[in-house]
């Protein structure tokens, strides 16, 4: 299969994963694994992931421009931008001590993606249960205090299988947010926490972009906006009926299917 191709089918696995409560890198690293598509230092996996972030934005742009435009009039647009940088510190710090344990011993272990697949939708399930009854139906008010322990969930999604949205919504959710709000709170702290990881690992694979690469990637790119862009907004819409389980379900069967594969293969 050529490589622009197994490129293209990676985008498309990331622009629908990101914004699930699933881990795209998680799916990104079974799937290239899957394909044979060789990632060092897992540049391809972050880079094409600001696709579906310009993706989010295009779909926000109307609220983003609100937002900005009102930060000196609108008490809840200075809070919803004060909230989302506050709760993007947490996983920046996080990321610049412990990323490069992560890329060398993390992202290389099937086992621990499988287990944080599993456990995560377990957890998932109990909170969607035992979840207290939310008090913040916007996510433009979310308190400030609450948006950054929000960014404190954010950090587990370090751990591959755990997801960055995943860890957001069930910390937003156990803070009294509703669903919806959490799931929207989430697309906008994924906006300048890709963002710098995007900058994080351009600068540092900047010696290793040919021509090749770089065309592999603007493909992944394409493909990861195209399908986020078609993902989030029924996604949303689904949540607010159904909720999170069916996603929690899907992880642990994903997960025992994963630790079933490598025991027969071993």
């Amino acid at each position: 299969m050529p490589a622009l191709v197994k490129a293209a089918i990676l985008g498309v696995v990331q622009g629908v994963t990101e914004f699930l409560p699933v881990s795209s890198t998680a799916h990104l690293l079974i799937g290239a694994r899957l394909l044979g598509y060789d990632d060092p230092g897992g540049v391809f996996t972050t880079l094409i992931q600001l696709g579906s972030i310009f993706a989010v934005m295009w779909l926000y742009r109307e609220k983003i421009v609100r937002v900005v435009s009102s930060l000196g009039a609108d008490r809840d647009a200075r809070n919803f931008a004060i909230a989302v940088i506050v709760a993007v510190i947490p996983l920046l710090v996080a990321g610049a001590l412990f990323s490069k344990f992560v890329k060398r011993v993390l992202q290389g272990s099937f086992t621990i993606i499988a287990l944080a697949f599993i456990v995560g939708g377990i957890i998932i399930l109990i909170v969607e249960r035992l979840r207290p009854r939310p008090d913040v139906l916007d996510a433009e008010r979310i308190p400030i205090g609450r948006a950054f322990t929000i960014g404190l969930g954010q950090t587990l999604a370090l751990i591959p299988g755990v997801s960055r949205s995943g860890g957001t919504i069930v910390a937003a959710m156990l803070l009294r947010v509703d669903r919806a709000a959490a799931a929207e709170f989430s697309f906008f702290l994924a906006m300048p926490t890709m963002a710098a990881a995007f900058a994080h690992d351009l600068f540092e694979a900047r010696h290793e972009l040919g021509a090749a690469r770089a065309e592999e990637i603007a493909v992944g790119f394409v493909m990861a906006f195209i399908s986020s862009a078609l993902v989030v907004r029924p996604f949303l819409t689904y949540v607010r009926s159904h909720g999170f389980g069916p996603f929690a379900w899907y992880r642990i069967v994903l997960g025992a299917a994963l630790l079933a594969a490598m025991y027969w293969r071993a």
